[in-house]
């Protein structure tokens, strides 16, 4: 299969497709734009001094596998957060960005065949990325839906035996993007016993682990805790954690064979984090208190959300993360209708998700991003309410 081919059947990325869409139609009112989840709270206000202090570490070529300071704090908060006891040197690889790692962990990690064409599991709607991953290995994408009627998780335990005994992955979102739905301990355990079943890997796509209403939601690394480790990859970072997207800095925490076949191909298809802000991510892993004043802004604006949707038949309040995942009749009629009502520019649910078998899981929703300040985002929320609602 030729690279035109195996490419050829995926969808339009999302944001081109919403330009393509509200091309020619004016705004009804000035523009509030609730499309792209990139943080806009402020970042740790200290973390210029560290680039400038660290400024001539621009001059070399960085640290392939990172500097052992970045993996010890990303350790240092493993334990914290997780509960776990990782080995920097053999357990953690810093990225730059997850998106690096769910893609190259991808071409790393699955095998050319198993039981024949190997299938990688992935929730629908999904992050665009897994797709691309599994197609540019020749694995075929296995599209499970992420509904109302399974909590917005994938059941991946519904999906046949010829299926299961041919998946060589399963990706999985927790707190999912875009519904906010948590896995839970039982969840966690019902997949990774299938995982065992089955023989495939388990990756876990945690990047909005640390924005949560109350608890803070089970991680794989912890669910794994008396498994087999290469069993588990776990992919975080500091974009949303941190308001820190364009730092670049996330990670990847598995078994030591997992990590070094990471490691090995990173040697020629990588691109280390500059050292500069690799010492800005060792400081910034290390602090809490910045986290805990960002994840406070957000359950502001989750408990608005709450009063305010709470009486739409159909809407489930987000456990985690921050967007909103609003049933309508028509994601795409509805995205057109408030644009050109109220100037509120949203995400057809649709565009995040994938027609397979007939359906496609977001064609009835819009997805909702909470980034922009209280005070721009109130009015845009209500005027959403009222044109979508009534």
């Amino acid at each position: 299969m030729d690279f035109p081919e195996r490419f050829s059947n995926l969808p339009p990325y999302a944001f081109p497709r919403l330009r393509t869409l509200l091309a020619g139609l004016e705004p009804g009112g000035a523009p509030v734009d609730m499309t792209i989840g990139s943080p806009l709270h402020p970042f740790p206000h200290w973390i210029t001094d560290i680039i400038a202090e660290h400024a001539a570490g621009f001059g070399p070529y960085p640290p392939n596998d990172g500097t052992p300071e970045l993996r010890q704090a990303i350790a240092d908060w493993a334990a914290r957060r997780y509960g776990v006891s990782l080995d920097p040197a053999t357990q953690i690889l810093p990225l730059n960005g997850t998106r690096e790692g769910l893609f190259n962990s991808c071409l790393a990690l699955c095998p050319e065949e198993k039981n024949g064409r190997p299938a990688i599991l992935m929730p629908n709607p999904f992050y665009q990325v897994y797709a691309v991953a599994a197609l540019a290995v020749g694995a075929e994408p296995i599209y499970v839906p992420a509904a109302a009627e399974t909590g917005f998780l994938p059941d991946f335990g519904a999906l046949s035996k010829d299926v299961l005994n041919r998946t060589a992955l399963a990706y999985l979102c927790s707190p999912s993007n875009p519904q906010g739905a948590v896995a839970t301990p039982d969840y966690w355990a019902e997949l990774l016993a299938l995982a065992e079943t089955y023989d495939f890997k388990v990756f876990a796509d945690e990047c909005y682990s640390e924005i949560y209403r109350d608890t803070a939601p089970m991680g794989a690394l912890t669910a794994g805790k008396d498994h087999d480790p290469e069993r588990v990859m776990l992919f975080n970072s500091l974009s949303k954690r941190s308001n820190l997207a364009g730092l670049r800095s996330g990670f990847a925490a598995s078994g030591p064979k997992n990590i070094q076949a990471m490691k090995s191909l990173r040697n020629y298809a990588g691109a280390p984090l500059a050292l500069p802000l690799q010492r800005v991510a060792e400081k910034v892993w290390a602090d809490e208190a910045h986290v805990e004043a960002n994840r406070a802004l957000y359950r502001e604006k989750l408990e608005f959300c709450d009063d305010l949707f709470g009486d739409v038949p159909g809407f489930v309040a987000p456990e985690a993360g921050f967007f909103l995942w609003l049933p309508v009749e028509d994601g795409e009629e509805m995205t057109k209708t408030l644009w050109t009502q109220t100037g509120v520019k949203v995400l057809p649910g649709a565009y995040l998700g994938r027609d397979y078998r007939g359906t496609n899981p977001g064609k009835t929703y819009i997805r909702v991003a909470l980034v922009a300040p209280m005070n721009e985002l109130q009015p845009g929320l209500r005027a959403l309410k009222s044109c979508a609602y009534g």
